[in-house]
C-alpha cells in the first residue's frame, strides 16, 4: 500500500457540517502527516474553512459538488443525487482515486450508495456495520451488524463473524481474534436456528484465523473476554442503543448527584480524576467510525454529533484500514472459509 493513503472526505455531512468537518479531518492530519485528501462539497465554504488549518490545506485537494444528501432523504432520493458531496466521495474510492471515503452523513443513504457503487466483494452475500465499543478489559470489542441487515440466516451470520475477525486482527493487534454470537443465554440450545446453525458452522470451521467461544449475552457486551460480538442488524443496532444510552444515564445521574449539595461538591472535586477517567472511557467521540464491511472499498462512518476529535477518530480508523488493506485480507478469509465448507460437503457426500 501506499505509504501515503488518501482519503475521500464528504466535508458537507454531519451536525454541524463544514467547520466540524475539517476541523476533524485537520487534527487527523496533524496525527499522521503521511494522510492526503480529497474535499467534496461546496468549494467556497471548504476552502474558507481551510484558511483556518493551512497545514490540511496543503495536503488536500478540493472537489466541488453541486448537491449534498440531507439527513431526511430516504435511500432512494439520496441514490439519484450523483453529484452530492457523498456520491462523489464513494466515487472516488470505486475508480481507485482514493483508498477510503469517510461521511458523517445518512447513514441510510451511504450504506445504499456504498453498495450499489462498489459491490460486495466474493464470498460475501450482504455488508454489515461494525464499530469498536469500550469495554472493562484490555481491549475494546468489535461488534456487527449495527444496523445493515435487519434479518441475517446462519450463512449471513457466519459471514460477519470472519469480516468481523479480519477487522480485529487489525484494529486489535490480535492473531485470532475471540468470536461469540450474541444471543439471549449462552447455553447451546438457546437461540433461533439461525443463531445456532450459525455457531455449528463457526464451531467447526477450525482453519479460519478466530476463535469461537460459542455466545454470550447482552449484558456481557462490555466485559471485555471477547474480541468480536456478532449479531443481526436488528438486534445490534438496538444493544448499542440501548448501551449508549446507558452511558448517558449514568454520567447524567453522577453529574445531578455531585450538584445537588455543597458535599456533593466537594466529593466530586475529590474524585475529579476518577470521574474525568469515566467521561473518557464513554466518551463516543472516542470511539468513533463504524466501517461497512465487506464492500470492495472502505466506506467509515462518523457519528453525525461527533465533534472534531471524534471525526479524526473516524478518518484514522479508514487510513489504518487502508494502511493494512482490510479488503484483501476478507476477501482471503472468505476464500478460506469457502473452501473450508467445500471440504466439509465433500467428506459428507463420500
Amino acid at each position: 500500500m501506499s505509504s501515503q493513503p488518501r482519503i475521500a472526505i464528504d466535508a458537507m455531512g454531519g451536525d454541524e457540517g463544514v467547520r466540524v468537518m475539517m476541523a476533524g479531518v485537520a487534527l487527523a492530519r496533524r496525527r499522521h502527516d503521511g494522510l492526503r485528501f480529497t474535499l467534496f462539497g461546496d468549494e467556497a465554504r471548504i476552502k474558507a474553512a481551510l484558511d483556518r488549518h493551512p497545514n490540511l490545506r496543503a495536503a488536500s485537494d478540493v472537489v466541488h459538488a453541486a448537491d449534498v444528501v440531507d439527513g431526511s432523504d430516504k435511500p432512494s432520493v439520496a441514490i439519484r443525487k450523483k453529484n452530492s458531496s457523498m456520491s462523489m466521495a464513494i466515487a472516488a474510492v470505486k475508480a481507485g482515486d482514493a483508498g477510503a471515503a469517510v461521511s458523517a452523513g445518512n447513514t441510510g443513504a451511504l450504506m445504499a450508495m456504498a453498495k450499489l457503487a462498489l459491490r460486495t466483494m466474493p464470498g460475501v452475500d450482504r455488508p454489515a456495520l461494525a464499530a469498536m465499543l469500550p469495554t472493562l478489559g484490555d481491549n475494546d470489542v468489535v461488534m456487527l451488524d449495527l444496523g445493515a441487515n435487519t434479518e441475517c440466516d446462519a450463512r449471513n451470520l457466519v459471514q460477519f463473524a470472519v469480516m468481523g475477525a479480519a477487522y480485529a486482527r487489525i484494529a486489535l493487534d490480535l492473531d485470532r481474534p475471540r468470536v461469540r454470537l450474541l444471543n439471549i443465554g449462552t447455553e447451546d440450545l438457546k437461540g433461533t436456528d439461525e443463531i445456532r446453525d450459525a455457531a455449528a458452522i463457526l464451531r467447526a470451521s477450525t482453519s479460519l484465523p478466530l476463535r469461537f467461544e460459542g455466545f454470550t449475552e447482552g449484558d456481557k457486551i462490555g466485559r471485555g473476554d471477547t474480541d468480536v460480538i456478532v449479531s443481526d442488524g436488528f438486534s445490534g443496532n438496538v444493544a448499542l442503543k440501548t448501551a449508549e444510552g446507558t452511558a448517558r444515564f449514568v454520567t447524567d445521574v453522577l453529574r445531578k448527584a455531585f450538584t445537588s449539595s455543597i458535599r456533593s461538591k466537594i466529593g466530586f472535586l475529590i474524585s475529579k480524576p476518577a470521574m474525568y477517567m469515566l467521561k473518557h472511557h464513554l466518551d463516543p467521540n472516542n470511539h468513533n467510525g463504524a466501517v461497512f464491511l465487506g464492500l470492495n472499498g472502505v466506506v467509515v462512518k462518523s457519528h453525525g454529533s461527533a465533534d472534531e476529535k471524534g471525526v479524526a477518530n473516524a478518518v484514522h480508523v479508514a487510513a489504518r484500514l487502508v494502511e493494512e488493506d482490510i479488503t484483501r485480507r476478507i476477501a482471503a478469509d472468505m476464500a478460506a472459509l469457502q473452501e473450508a465448507t467445500a471440504a466439509k460437503l465433500e467428506l459428507s457426500v463420500k
